[in-house]
């Protein structure tokens, strides 16, 4: 018998590109690799690799593996972290500020 799968909401998908972004900002930062020095790595201009820590464009998933490249970074473990990060935030009402878990309001 085949089960169901129930497609979490747009908003699920939302956060976890949102917390792989700041992730891949996180280790940038924590290599001391300036945002020019990920774009001369990656190929991805400074203003866009700006524009998508600060969230406002969405990156592609090309983008992403551009840009983890560039900071010496496996994109893969990043990712399922930041899934387990959104899954447990969810599972218990939660929601991630800055990297942290916190009660919802």
């Amino acid at each position: 018998m085949l089960q169901a799968f129930v497609m979490p909401g747009i908003g699920h998908y939302e956060a976890i590109r949102k917390e792989i972004i700041r992730r891949l900002q996180r280790e940038r930062e924590r290599r001391k690799l300036s945002k020019y020095a990920v774009a001369q790595r990656s190929g991805v201009s400074e203003s866009m690799l700006s524009l998508v820590e600060r969230g406002l464009r969405n990156p592609t998933m090309e983008l992403m593996l551009r840009v983890a490249d560039g900071v010496g970074a496996d994109l893969a473990p990043i990712i399922n972290r930041a899934r387990r990060t959104i899954s447990r935030a969810e599972a218990n009402k939660l929601t991630v500020r800055k990297g942290q878990l916190k009660r919802k309001a």
